[in-house]
């Protein structure tokens, strides 16, 4: 069930009916939920459901529903299994048989999206990124020739630390909307540039969760698939040159990270 992302005039008639009518309400954080319940006078009992609990407590839950306990699924806020656990418990739900019945609200990845300003018609929500910074920069990576809008969610204390990755990884000219606090009092869209964001948020204390629009890949005449740069690489290699120096060549060509197209190179079995 959708829950306010921070302005509560946005939750739904519906969702404030069903959290009066159900059995039971699992939520992420019973304490944040309790605000959310006490504004508009639901008494309905609650239970803990997050990402600590969530392998001993999907059986729990799954077990009451199955006895015909009527359960609503809420998470602190947005949509429920939208970068939370919540995932878990609906696809236990969905291979017992249990139906489930969505009660849409706001999200934070379409909330932005729509305020954005940039493409729309297509787009990949990827969530949290890696923590780790090596991580971060090899998924990264998998993204760098992707043309659609490419959403992410970040903690303001990580938001340099991944603002530099994509920098690094897909191009500090790219296009980013960072959207902080949405529906809330100091909501704010900040547009420009990956390296005009860096250079802001060096100045400014980032503050609020994070969501991040970054403009996809421009479209080439040739698409810059896996496929087509192995393909590049083997060519340069039949030349005589090591597989070091033809991703190094490569890079050049199409300013995409030699790292990247090393690791491609070596997935190359030469004849």
């Amino acid at each position: 069930m959708g829950t306010p992302l921070g302005n509560l005039e946005d939750m739904t008639f519906r969702a404030i009916k069903t959290l009066q009518s159900v059995d039971l309400i699992a939520a992420e954080d019973t304490r944040h939920t309790g605000k959310l319940l006490q504004h508009f006078q639901v008494k309905t009992p609650k239970i803990s459901y997050h990402d600590h609990n969530r392998h001993s407590r999907t059986a729990e839950l799954v077990d009451r529903l199955q006895q015909g306990t009527s359960i609503a699924l809420v998470t602190d806020a947005g949509m429920p299994g939208i970068s939370d656990p919540g995932y878990e418990l609906v696809k236990a739900c969905a291979e017992s048989g249990i139906p489930i019945v969505p009660i849409p609200g706001a999200t934070a990845a379409m909330t932005a999206l729509s305020a954005s300003g940039l493409k729309s018609d297509r787009f990949a929500f990827e969530g949290f990124l890696p923590t780790k910074e090596q991580e971060r920069r090899t998924h990264l990576e998998t993204l760098i020739t992707d043309e659609r809008s490419l959403i992410f969610y970040e903690a303001p204390h990580r938001i340099q630390k991944t603002l530099q990755d994509i920098a690094t990884v897909l191009g500090e000219d790219r296009q980013i909307v960072l959207a902080r606090e949405l529906t809330k009092l100091h909501e704010e869209f900040w547009r420009g540039t990956v390296k005009a964001a860096i250079a802001h948020y060096t100045t400014t204390e980032p503050k609020g969760e994070f969501t991040l629009i970054v403009s996809g890949a421009e479209p080439n005449n040739v698409p810059l698939t896996e496929d087509v740069l192995k393909a590049e690489l083997l060519a340069l290699m039949q030349q005589g040159i090591s597989r070091s120096q033809a991703s190094r060549q490569l890079a050049q060509q199409t300013d995409l990270p030699r790292r990247h197209l090393y690791q491609l190179a070596l997935q190359i079995e030469l004849t």
